[in-house]
């Protein structure tokens, strides 16, 4: 008779389960428990990413039946499982109990295609039962699938309510889940084996999911009303602040559309694939329905800061944002075009919300500025790639043969940025009667190329972090240069 506790496998918290024999068969759930996302939402995101216009197809196979959608799903998409991410510790468990000669098998409500495929990095499964075309192995179906293939008593994993009636038929009960409560009717239910509770506070996961540090970007609202003289006009900046606000809240939500779009090249990214989504930290359905809180969210509070200008304008920015993320987001050069687009854009907004004019100067400047940023983003993912053996960027165009080109248009658009902001000062700036001083603008141009030489010394050197705006605002050497230009502007508008 051998006795198992879970304290002995990494991840596992300590319990005292009833002894167990061997010839009770380990029966592992598939979605959500051996493995941390759902096969049938992976399937359908990828669908819906290489397919967005047929949409209309997902409802067509639901209305047949779930078993339908999942079937039809499995043949026309391609799951990268073996980027998927997994329950480390129930694996070890599982392991562990097929060396010691206990049988471990796979009961799934996934597509019986895709469930196989997915077992089949798994040594110590001997066998999968799955859905078909016609029944969804779940629930009651999957208990009495079970009962009838082990009549003799089986102990069961699984992690969500829907599992509640298979630990009701098992002789015993290994819980994967999240929800106290349901572990609590787990108990009531059978006997605990073992407990892989996948207890965490949810907080920082979903700050690193919404991107709060990248809310720095949207500092660039405020700025057409500094520049524009407005710097006492309290209601300017309380309509400026709920549009910072606003954008913040819709970018956020589009960069989780991003994540939920990205999975399998985030997943293949060194970074990307740490990102609370892509690890199966944050479930695809709760991402799902942040993103559309956030983006309503968002979208209201630009109708009541800045009216139907400040909604259509924030409207335009998330559908480019969308149309980035699901396909021009891999079509080379025309990508880092639409991401310093969107940066841009941002001054638009504050434009809008200020109700006072952008200046041409400010908007090629900024095209210029935040062009040599994304190429300098592109130029760090490429020479990781490269670094790694890797012939192309996933999830984008660019090959490791454009690394020289992306350095060369980066580098380019950098002088250009100082060239402009020099030209600015020129034509705009030092005839403005907003600054008393002119002549310290000259400060600006001067912080700005030794700000973009350095992205550019260190993107060349591999050092660079692939987001220069994570890397700006956390570098202390930017922010004594980005210091540089605001005290420049506002010495050059004080001192007489």
């Amino acid at each position: 008779m051998k006795v198992a506790f879970a304290s002995d496998f990494d991840g596992a918290t300590e319990t005292c389960p009833p002894p167990l024999h061997s010839c009770y068969p380990l029966v592992l759930d598939l979605d959500g428990t051996l493995i941390r996302t759902d096969l049938l939402l992976e399937s359908a995101l990828q669908y819906v990413r290489r397919k967005p216009i047929a949409l209309f197809l997902l409802v067509f196979w639901a209305l047949h039946g779930i078993a339908r959608l999942k079937h039809e799903l499995s043949a026309r998409t391609d799951v990268a499982v073996d980027l998927l991410p997994v329950n480390d510790a129930l694996i070890n468990y599982a392991r562990d109990a097929s060396r010691n000669g206990r049988t471990v098998v796979v009961a799934t409500a996934a597509s019986k295609d895709l469930a196989a495929k997915v077992c089949m990095r798994f040594g110590f499964v001997s066998e999968v039962l799955a859905s078909c075309d016609h029944i969804n192995l779940k629930g009651n179906r999957k208990a009495q699938a079970l009962r009838q293939r082990f009549p003799g008593g089986f102990t069961y994993a699984g992690d969500s309510y829907a599992d509640l009636s298979v630990w009701r038929e098992a002789r015993f009960g290994v819980f994967a889940g999240r929800d106290q409560r349901l572990l609590d009717r787990l108990v009531r239910a059978t006997a605990l084996e073992a407990d892989f509770s996948q207890w965490r506070d949810p907080t920082r996961d979903w700050i690193r999911a919404l991107r709060l540090h990248q809310w720095a970007k949207n500092a660039l609202v405020f700025l057409p009303l500094m520049l524009a003289g407005h710097l006492l006009d309290i209601g300017g900046w309380a309509t400026c602040l709920g549009a910072f606000l606003a954008t913040g809240l819709a970018a956020s939500a589009t960069y989780i559309i991003n994540d939920l779009l990205d999975l399998e090249a985030d997943r293949q990214h060194w970074s990307k694939r740490n990102r609370p989504i892509a690890s199966g930290r944050i479930a695809i359905p709760e991402a799902a329905v942040g993103a559309i809180l956030a983006l309503t969210a968002g979208l209201t509070l630009a109708l009541l800061t800045g009216g139907f200008p400040v909604l259509g304008a924030l409207l335009l920015y998330c559908a480019l944002t969308l149309t980035y993320s699901v396909y021009l987001k891999r079509i080379p050069i025309l990508d880092v075009v639409l991401l310093a687009t969107l940066f841009t854009m941002r001054l638009g907004i504050g434009a809008v919300a200020a109700q006072v004019r952008l200046s041409a100067w400010l908007g090629v400047f900024s095209m210029f500025l935040f062009l040599s940023l994304a190429l300098a983003k592109r130029s760090t993912e490429i020479t990781r790639k490269c670094a790694a053996g890797a012939s192309s960027a996933n999830g984008r165009g660019y090959l490791a043969a454009d690394a020289p080109l992306i350095a060369s248009l980066g580098v380019s658009s950098a002088i250009g940025s100082v060239l402009l902001m020099v030209l600015y000062l020129i034509q705009e700036a030092f005839g403005d009667a907003l600054y008393r001083s002119p002549q310290l603008l000259w400060a600006v141009p001067m912080f700005i190329g030794l700000w973009l030489g350095r992205i550019w010394l260190l993107c060349g050197r591999g050092s660079l972090n692939d987001d220069p705006v994570a890397f700006a605002v956390t570098d202390r050497i930017s922010i004594y240069l980005g210091a540089g230009v605001l005290i420049s502007f506002g010495a050059a508008a004080v001192i007489a």
